[in-house]
This record gives C-alpha cells, sequence and structure tokens, in this order.
C-alpha cells in the first residue's frame, strides 16, 4: 500500500511540474497537495517549523519570480502594462487555442495586439515586445522548474 501512496504523490508532484507550460494548473498546490498527502498517509512528524516556513519562502519565491520574469521579459523589450496583460491572457488562453505551440504563440500574440491596439506601436516594435514576453515566459518557466525542483528535493530530504 504505502508505494500505492507513494505513487500518487509522484503524480502530484509531476502534475506541478505540467502547471510550468499550462499555467492554468496552480502548480503550487499540487507540491503542497503532495507534502499534505504525505503528512495524511504517512505523518506529519518530519514537517517542522522550519520545513513549512522555508517552503513558505519557496511559493513567495515561485510567485515573484513569476511576475518579475514576465514583466522584466516585456518592459526591456519597451513593453507597457498592456503588453504584460496581453501577454498573460494570451498565456491563459494560448495553450487551449493552439495546443502545444500555444504556450508561445499565445503571450506573443497577446502583447503584441495589446501594444497595437492600447498605444498603436507599429507591427515591428509590437513584435519585438512580444518576443520579450516569450523570453520572460521561457525564463519563468527555467526559474520556477528549478524553485519546484528545490522544494521537492528539500521535502525528500526531511522524510529520509
Amino acid at each position: 500500500m504505502e508505494a500505492i501512496y507513494w505513487i500518487i504523490i509522484a503524480i502530484l508532484f509531476i502534475v506541478a511540474f505540467v502547471g510550468l507550460v499550462y499555467p492554468i494548473i496552480p502548480s503550487v498546490l499540487f507540491i503542497a497537495a503532495g507534502f499534505l498527502l504525505y503528512g495524511f498517509l504517512f505523518s506529519f512528524e518530519p514537517f517542522s517549523w522550519l520545513f513549512w516556513t522555508i517552503q513558505i519562502l519557496f511559493v513567495i519565491l515561485l510567485f515573484t519570480a513569476d511576475y518579475a520574469a514576465n514583466l522584466i521579459g516585456v518592459k526591456k523589450y519597451g513593453g507597457s502594462k498592456a503588453g504584460i496583460w496581453g501577454s498573460t491572457i494570451g498565456l491563459l488562453a494560448g495553450p487551449f487555442v493552439i495546443p502545444v505551440l500555444g504556450i508561445l504563440i499565445g503571450p506573443f500574440l497577446g502583447a503584441v495586439i495589446a501594444e497595437v491596439a492600447v498605444h498603436k506601436k507599429n507591427l515591428k516594435e509590437a513584435a519585438k515586445i512580444g518576443f520579450g514576453s516569450v523570453v520572460g515566459f521561457v525564463s519563468s518557466v527555467v526559474t520556477k522548474g528549478i524553485i519546484q525542483a528545490i522544494m521537492i528535493i528539500y521535502f525528500l530530504l526531511v522524510v529520509f
């Protein structure tokens, strides 16, 4: 039975990583669910206040990294708040409208459309901003992937 419990916990962690490219999936909730499931199925004893404090700090870091990477990516390439919003909307809608490639095309088109519509930027300048939104998204995915891996590795070090 213990193996089945670990498989379920592993599936929760895997879904958290899927959430890196499908932002509609709340990755951090699946990681937390894995921790809590371990506690309910095995024991909460290994989880000290230090464990929870560190994990909460990582969660804050996850949210900060996500927002900052998108903001920096769009701003660095000359984008505005409209570009950031367009990129975010495109990021959420893209994977559903265009499976697989929508995760990259969505933020690009969202930023481009927003900059053209709101700030009347020319297509070349808007495309540059759209590229910045993709750069920001990709760096966000890499950063959040590393943070999530550290969270899970720390969890495994604590419970074993």
